[in-house]
């Protein structure tokens, strides 16, 4: 048996414990053989891959990022270095070249679209769900994620001393997409006052006035703010568009437009944080080395049972598989009756509504 692994769209923390399970456990309990394919779908096209064996994955469990490399941009059906022509054909040459019985995709909703395509061209795949944003359908968690949300609640942590200490409304941006899971868990965690969610449109004065009633009792601010929040009536903050991307919004810049909003409406200092990619970066969390572990685990157990066309998910306490068509090109955006939606409210957090 000869298995590929690859990594597909943006890095997160815990993609080299996933290797590491795949690798080891495809080793140790069927004998396969595995190839490392290099930069994501990219290196079907380029030709680029390495050879996974014990060696190559010791000690990578606590490192970020991926050993694969890996690219956001590279969709070999509408593929950016042929005008954006279908080169499916010329990746599956080269699957067919390396002799490989299956792939496994280790990726967000974009990278299971892509190898729901490849499966439907007689390539056997097992998907494993990978984004920071925690937005994958048909899982409740992603491993990248509970590294990010860590992240949020250090940097609010911090920004709530040097809050205090002037009297200011602090606001962090943090990353999401389309998605309010990290804004929302991150900034439970990190005690934010204000939550602003993209599944929530939010009104500025209702978010200034509880700036003021806070001040009014000497007490600073704290905001945590999606970068695919939105004012209602209003729309996303794009911070540019990249065209022959896969997703070609980027979003970003929502804080400092709430900072120039909230300035006229407040009487003390208003400053902004953008995250940006530090949540991508670094170790990754305790929970995520184990979740990616099982992930891992569980992904090579579908490829050793010949259970093909799935993706492993966590429902509940279990990681379970489901068929990547359920999956492909999905987003699961926060209820807004969600648990911890209710949860902020019933604490008294704001979620920016009248």
């Amino acid at each position: 048996m000869h298995i590929g692994i690859l990594t597909g769209g943006g890095d997160c923390p815990g993609l080299n414990a996933v290797i590491r399970a795949v690798t080891l456990s495809l080793i140790n309990e069927c004998g396969a053989k595995v190839t490392g394919i290099e930069r994501g779908f990219l290196g079907l096209l380029t030709r680029s891959s390495r050879p996974l064996d014990t060696a190559a994955v010791a000690g990578i469990l606590a490192e970020g990022g991926t050993i694969l490399g890996t690219h956001n941009k590279c969709d070999p059906f509408h593929y950016f270095g042929a005008a954006g022509a279908d080169s499916s054909a010329a990746a599956m040459d080269y699957v067919r070249e390396l002799g490989l019985d299956a792939l496994v995709a280790i990726g967000g909703d974009g990278t299971m679209a892509i190898a729901h395509k490849f499966e439907a061209m007689g390539l056997p795949v097992v998907g494993v769900p990978k984004t920071i944003d925690n937005d994958l359908f048909c899982t409740e968690r992603t491993f990248g994620f509970d590294s990010a949300v860590a992240v949020v609640a250090e940097a609010l942590d911090r920004l709530a001393t040097t809050g205090r200490s002037h009297g200011r409304v602090m606001i962090a941006e943090t990353m999401g997409r389309y998605a309010g899971w990290i804004a929302l868990e991150g900034g439970m965690a990190g005690g934010a006052e204000v939550i602003l969610i993209p599944e929530i449109p939010f009104s500025v004065e209702a978010v200034a006035e509880r700036c003021r009633e806070r001040a009014a009792h000497g007490l600073s601010t704290i905001i945590s703010i999606a970068e695919g929040a939105a004012p209602e009536g209003g729309g996303l903050t794009i911070q540019r568009t990249i065209a022959d991307s896969p997703d070609p919004l980027r979003l970003g810049g929502v804080g400092n437009w709430l900072q120039q909003q909230l300035e006229p409406l407040v009487d003390c200092e208003v400053r902004t944080t953008l995250l940006g990619h530090i949540q991508r970066g670094g170790s990754p969390t305790p929970f995520d080395r184990v979740l990616a572990t099982r992930f891992g685990y569980h992904a090579a157990q579908l490829v050793e049972a010949g259970q093909f066309a799935r993706m492993v998910a966590l429902q509940g306490d279990a990681v379970v598989s489901v068929p990547i068509s359920e999956v492909a090109g999905k987003n699961r955006l926060v209820p807004r009756d969600h648990e911890l939606v209710r949860a902020a409210r019933g604490i008294g957090v704001s979620l920016g509504e009248k």
